[in-house]
């Protein structure tokens, strides 16, 4: 793990994401355990370290949101611990590249 962080922007229409996103609310049930970074040292990574950025034109991804856990293509859960972010559905991984 290097601690890096992956850009992330959060956007108003779904049309407009390259990833729909939905949060789960156990553990288990995600395909990435997403801990939310501080700050950006080194921008790039996919383990799950996001960095949400103000600018859509600073990010390296852009995900909506959904309500539905049935319109995500990516299942997430947010961790209090950086040591516990990463995948855990690999076959999902390529969607954050």
């Amino acid at each position: 793990m290097d601690g890096t962080a992956q850009k992330i922007f959060s956007v108003e229409y779904e049309s407009r994401a390259d990833v729909k996103v939905f949060v789960v609310d156990y553990e288990s049930r995600a395909d990435l355990l997403v801990f939310k970074e501080d700050y950006v040292s080194q921008a790039n990574g996919n383990e799950g370290h996001w960095h949400f950025v103000e600018y859509e034109s600073r990010a390296d991804k852009k995900i909506f949101f959904v309500d539905y856990e049935s319109r995500a293509d990516l299942k997430v859960f947010f961790v209090e611990y950086e040591s516990r972010a990463g995948w855990r559905n690999k076959s999902k991984q390529h969607l954050m590249y």
